[in-house]
């Protein structure tokens, strides 16, 4: 068989690259410090074990766009890190951010700026980040208001996500409570978010998570307790704040043919290639995790498998640079599991022995500078 030169140079490329993995987890049992140090092996599709750091309830992790720096929430507000050329933590600063512990981080398009989603007080808080990569003061924050649908989960204000438009333009806050998508108009000179409208989703449907495509033209949001995913066309008018979301695809985020009601559609991501071409979605209830695959020009959906992962709730998962493997972090027990993927048949196969990892949370994987 002959190896096309691009595919051989490709393959040598990703061996000499070095990644690691960072796994945030509760820490108030004492059985785990809170961020779990792995090394990654590319390859084989898997992480060792390296050390942990203490953070007190890690219960979500992002990396700088430039892969410099980790952030982690934590009962104080949020933690800094700058990551060392060997994949080792140093840490930078903790900022207040003057609420309840977040569930949920997303960083700007250019590193300026760090989102904090509230899901115990319904707050959304705006960072600015400092050239260090460390958490500088509150920009803005706003809380939600109304009453949800039913009673207990979703009767209050839930803030899940929030995350900035890469024009910086906009900020979009999901609430699962209140089944709202809020969109603010952010004004970089003043450091205001200004509500321009508001995205009314079904009741008791409670919108968790959502990603814009790396051309911004559609919006993927995804329900928690309706466990769908909406594809939306993302418009924005010639006038200044008109924006118009057009929903052109409903799709669920599972194949169980009981719909059971203890299904919850728990994490949402786009495979790491530049154009997104495929979907993920973990859901727990069933276990399993969702492939879609993404048509970059429509924007339209096609599931192509929704497989178990071998461990109870799989609260996050990550893929891996070659996009021949999946790691899933499943929060009950304690495990992350690997499996090798398949784009064409959407197989997924278990290919490595679980880690033990106490609650986890969340994965977060970073490049390493080449050679290190």
């Amino acid at each position: 068989m002959n190896v096309r030169p691009e595919g051989r140079r490709e393959r040598q490329k990703m061996s000499k690259e070095k990644y690691m993995a960072y796994i945030g987890s509760y820490s108030y049992t004492g059985n785990a410090k809170g961020i779990t140090v792995c090394d990654v092996d590319v390859e084989k599709g898997t992480f060792t074990k390296r050390t942990e750091i203490e953070v007190n309830n890690s219960s979500y992790l992002v990396a700088s766009r430039d892969q410099k720096t980790l952030y982690s929430i934590a009962d104080e507000g949020v933690v800094s890190f700058r990551i060392l050329e060997n994949g080792a933590l140093q840490k930078l600063n903790t900022q207040n951010i003057r609420g309840m512990r977040g569930c949920h981080l997303a960083i700007d398009q250019f590193d300026q700026y760090l989102m904090v989603s509230g899901y115990h007080d319904g707050k959304a808080t705006l960072l600015a980040l400092n050239p260090d990569g460390s958490v500088g003061p509150i920009v803005d924050g706003v809380f939600d208001k109304g009453i949800g649908s039913v009673a207990e989960r979703t009767f209050r204000p839930h803030v899940s996500c929030a995350r900035m438009t890469d024009d910086q333009k906009y900020i979009l806050v999901a609430d699962l409570g209140i089944d709202q998508v809020r969109i603010f108009r952010f004004d970089k000179v003043d450091g205001r978010m200004r509500q321009i409208d508001t995205l009314r989703c079904e009741l008791k449907s409670a919108p968790r998570h959502f990603r814009f495509s790396p051309d911004r033209k559609f919006l993927y949001l995804m329900y928690e307790v309706k466990n769908v995913v909406d594809v939306y066309r993302f418009i924005e008018g010639k006038r200044p704040n008109d924006i118009n979301l057009e929903k052109i695809q409903t799709i669920s985020t599972h194949n169980d043919p009981s719909n059971s009601p203890l299904i919850a559609a728990c994490q949402m991501r786009f495979s790491p290639d530049k154009d997104a071409k495929h979907l993920f979605v973990s859901n727990a209830g069933i276990d399993t995790i969702t492939m879609y695959e993404r048509d970059v020009e429509t924007g339209l959906l096609t599931m192509k498998s929704s497989l178990p992962v071998s461990g109870v709730y799989p609260k996050d998962f990550c893929i891996f640079p070659d996009e021949k493997h999946i790691a899933a972090a499943n929060n009950e027990s304690g495990t992350i599991t690997f499996f090798s993927m398949d784009y064409d048949t959407g197989m997924l196969v278990m290919s490595a022995r679980d880690i033990p990892v106490d609650e986890p949370n969340c994965i977060c994987m970073v490049k390493l500078p080449s050679g290190k």
